[in-house]
């Protein structure tokens, strides 16, 4: 299962194919169990085997930057643009056609704090977060916005450039000795699907997407867990995979390919049947604490979460959608934002008691804000558009300051005010705290110089670091 230590895609098929087989998936053709050498296909396997050979992943030095305080990221991805003045930057007094009905604004356990009446409990942990107010790229396209958002770069031009994921599994994972067995990069539950993740640095470095729901009675991780497979069967099946494999037993124990194959095959199901996969098995957390994060998806999602980076793992992102909220924005806010506030206020509490919180960065927010002024007139009958002028995000832990606003919006949250913060600035900042030097070179496939932020001489805008939460 652990797809990461081989950079060759065509392996990590075979991998997908053993799986398959070990599961009793009906995916798993006759054709698939010829490849693997499962059905006496010793010629199949050895050429798989031989893939072990091919050339691995372009490297580069790991830098550090000094006295790194973060090691793992949880970034809840609101998928679709959250409206800044509905969550974290309110506006009561701009009129109805900006704050519709939501005009009372709760204060927070941090002096002249306010955030959305909807988010209650957020309001009494906002001494472990901060808010910036004046985050600002004016890309109001899904796929742009979330790609600068996600990058820290314009779209356009010649190059797909890495997510913030990808990069921190680059420096932080398999290449810098992270040894586990659960992948360094790990989605809940799908991809964003609006660029490629990992951009230049190719499939290794792309998350793993567990598929599946943390809110249902199983967590079913795709490759993981089987529905209606129980593990004595998932034994079995393996038994009958090593019967099966002649080729293993007629050739030397000693050949370096077979081994590297056969190390693939004990770590996935090392993942399915060992320790390392009971992770997803969120059966093993009390009830009152599940209860306590919401018992759905993203509650859910939430205390997943917190269960990885508990393991290690380096980056978990939490993709939540719902927040395109082009119509009926309003209604469908009621629903959204007690479940954000729970699973987000929770994860913060759990983390904090944890011991956790001051190494794991939190962060919160979308590709961008959306229009300031409802749009009351037909089709939309009360909703807003996309924004990306000004919009919010929430950091905390790892080194933030907790208990403090960045910059601000205008009285309509229509521009930036004070302080504008731009996405490479909010990125760099996280890579500072995780040890990851901002100006550390990417392994680019033609060997250009290609650092981890822009460098200052590219068209990219840019506020500066956010040392005052730093």
């Amino acid at each position: 299962m652990n797809l990461h230590h081989s950079s060759d895609p065509r392996l990590w098929n075979l991998e997908s194919e053993l799986r398959m087989f070990a599961l009793d998936d009906p995916r798993m053709t006759r054709r698939s169990a010829l490849r693997l050498g499962l059905l006496g296909g010793a010629g199949a396997l050895l050429g798989a085997a031989g893939l072990m050979q091919a050339a691995p992943a372009p490297r580069v030095p790991v830098v550090a930057a000094p006295q790194p305080r973060a090691k793992s990221v949880i970034q809840i991805w609101l998928w679709g643009g959250p409206c800044h003045l509905d969550t974290f930057d309110p506006k009561p007094t701009a009129g109805s056609d900006y704050a519709g009905p939501l005009t009372n604004p709760i204060g927070t356990n941090v002096a002249g704090m306010q955030i959305c009446e909807l988010l209650p409990l957020l309001a009494k942990q906002s001494d472990k977060y901060a808010l910036i107010r004046s985050m600002s790229h004016g890309s109001n396209a899904h796929e742009t916005a979330a790609y600068t958002v996600q990058t820290g770069r314009a779209s356009g031009g010649r190059d797909v450039f890495p997510g913030v994921g990808a990069v921190v599994s680059l420096f932080k994972g398999y290449d810098a000795g992270y040894k586990g067995l659960l992948p360094p990069y790990i989605v809940l539950t799908e991809l964003q699907g609006r660029f490629s993740e990992s951009g230049f640095l190719g499939p290794r470095y792309k998350p793993f997407a567990t598929g599946g729901d943390p809110g249902a009675p199983r967590f079913l991780v795709e490759g993981v867990v089987a529905p209606g497979l129980s593990e004595e069967r998932q034994r079995a099946r393996r038994e009958l995979l090593h019967q099966l494999n002649t080729l293993e037993r007629a050739t030397s124990r000693g050949d370096p390919r077979l081994a590297a194959f056969g190390q693939c095959e004990q770590d996935a199901y090392e993942m399915i049947l060992g320790d390392a996969g009971k992770v997803f098995e969120l059966a093993q957390e009390k009830d009152d604490v599940r209860e306590k994060y919401g018992r759905n998806t993203f509650g859910q999602s939430c205390l997943m979460a917190r269960r990885l980076v508990e393991r290690g793992v380096p980056y978990v992102t939490i993709n939540y959608k719902g927040w395109d909220t082009h119509k009926q924005h309003f209604p469908i806010m009621r629903r959204k934002l007690p479940e954000l506030d729970r699973g987000v206020a929770t994860l913060l509490e759990d983390l904090s008691a944890r011991g956790l919180l001051e190494n794991t960065v939190v962060w919160v927010g979308g590709e961008f804000g959306r229009t300031p002024k409802v749009l009351w007139e037909a089709p939309w009958n009360g909703g807003r558009g996309h924004y990306g002028k000004v919009f919010s995000a929430l950091v905390a832990g790892g080194g933030f300051k907790g208990g403090h606003v960045v910059g601000a919006s205008d009285a309509r949250g229509e521009e930036v005010k004070d302080r504008p913060v731009h996405p490479c600035d909010l990125i760099g900042s996280m890579y500072e705290l995780l040890g990851i030097d901002p100006e550390a070179r990417l392994p680019h496939p033609e060997g250009l110089d290609v650092r981890a932020i822009p460098s200052v001489a590219a068209d990219v805008k840019r506020g500066g670091r956010l040392s005052e939460i730093m």
